[in-house]
């Protein structure tokens, strides 16, 4: 069979908790109006640390989606996994009853965390400490609530969704990863429809005291709403995000069936490593470099059709100079004409949550025909020269997009998607 007569795979949900909005639409608005979602740590006591500050989620409710005993046995990473899966189904047109609607056995799960657990892992560990060592204090759900798959697990059981389902784990890059490995499952026909997307939950004492202790986090204590500038001269690293998304991904000819509303082409996706190093980026960019070409090359596209890239842009020296260097290689002069912004300069950076939210960011850019900006971009840096849609977001009708997330690791992801034309 040839590449390219798989079938065309379609966005159809989109659901998002996020430290700017606990909605797809909370989500977009607060992007619109260059929401910063940072401020003073609230989940434990921060002080003593060199960064005290995050992009927490706010205001939400867990048990507008499950019970509180069903939550007491999850992680957060699992709540909100559960609530974006919830509210992409729904904005797809297929609700709670969905299984009544759909070939179960044809609606597969990839859903991701590049951690897991974490708070899960923490609480347990500070209760077997506090019981003297005593294991008989850890709790039966420990392993199930800890371990990274079991989000994608609780989807499928929670909807009877008997496709594939399983969770992938490359760091930054994993909620993309799960979307390409949506697409591809997807194209080989294995499936209809798949959730596709990633959470994360890690602002913890260990989550802020890891990443600090690599010197990865920004330090700007004096005023988290402005610490997360990526491309700006004066970026000192990135802010700690949490969250997830979900994409409801399925074929073309599935979606028109049942009238579904469509938001673009999931049109192509590019997989490499740098095989470099365990946490810096290949001099130039090299793997980013392949990874946007090879999506190009998979969505059948010229490096003057894409009009927006969403970059992983993570607010450190080294990755924003660098990803810019790939961007400059793989579009040569059309490199300054094209727009990039980096959502985390609102959100933060989610981890492997990133990939599937700045993916949520993109389609809903392209289907509205408005960039969203990089916020705190002030002091210009010569080493990032391009149009990163400054503070401000732009209205401009693009007919296709990129979305990078790297991970430790070397991991890279690009994905491409495409206005679509019909639907």
């Amino acid at each position: 069979m040839s590449r390219y007569s798989f079938p065309t795979i379609v966005v159809t949900g989109i659901g998002v908790v996020s430290p700017i909005g606990n909605s797809k639409d909370e989500f977009w608005q607060a992007m619109m109006l260059g929401k910063s979602g940072a401020g003073p740590i609230t989940r434990f006591d921060a002080t003593c640390y060199d960064t005290h500050f995050a992009c927490e989620v706010k205001n939400f409710d867990v048990q507008q989606f499950v019970s509180r005993k069903e939550a007491q046995r999850m992680d957060p990473f699992t709540h909100y996994a559960i609530a974006a899966a919830e509210m992409a189904l729904l904005d797809a047109g297929l609700d709670i009853n969905a299984r009544t609607r759909l070939n179960n056995e044809r609606v597969g799960v990839v859903f991701g965390s590049g951690i897991g657990g974490m708070w899960t892992y923490h609480k347990q560990q500070e209760e077997l400490y506090k019981r003297g060592g005593n294991p008989d204090r850890i709790s039966p759900f420990f392993v199930p609530m800890l371990i990274a798959n079991i989000a994608a697990g609780y989807i499928a059981i929670r909807y009877g969704f008997k496709g594939p389902n399983y969770g992938t784990v490359s760091a930054c890059a994993t909620s993309s990863h799960c979307i390409a490995d949506a697409m591809m499952l997807l194209q080989r026909g294995d499936a209809d429809v798949i959730l596709a997307g990633g959470s994360e939950a890690v602002i913890t004492p260990m989550g802020i005291g890891g990443f600090a202790a690599m010197r990865a986090l920004s330090t700007r204590n004096d005023a988290p709403e402005k610490a997360s500038r990526p491309f700006d001269k004066e970026r000192s690293g990135f802010v700690m995000g949490e969250g997830g998304a979900v994409l409801v991904l399925e074929t073309l000819d599935h979606a028109q069936r049942r009238g579904a509303r469509i938001y673009a082409v999931a049109a192509g996706f590019g997989l490499t490593d740098d095989a470099y190093h365990i946490t810096q980026p290949a001099e130039g960019g090299e793997g980013a470099v392949r990874s946007m070409r090879l999506a190009l090359h998979d969505a059948r596209l010229q490096p003057k059709d894409i009009g927006y890239i969403n970059a992983h842009g993570t607010s450190t020296p080294l990755n924003d100079k660098t990803e810019t260097a790939a961007i400059k290689t793989v579009f040569g002069e059309h490199a300054y004409k094209l727009a990039v912004s980096s959502t985390k300069s609102m959100t933060g950076h989610l981890l492997g949550a990133a990939g599937a939210v700045e993916a949520a960011a993109t389609v809903l850019a392209l289907y509205h025909g408005i960039l969203p900006p990089t916020i705190n971009y002030e002091v210009p840096d010569p080493d990032c020269d391009l149009f990163y849609v400054p503070n401000i977001p732009v209205q401009r009708n693009i007919d296709a997009a990129i979305s990078n997330t790297f991970g430790f690791g070397g991991h890279n992801v690009s994905l491409c998607f495409t206005k679509p034309t019909v639907g």
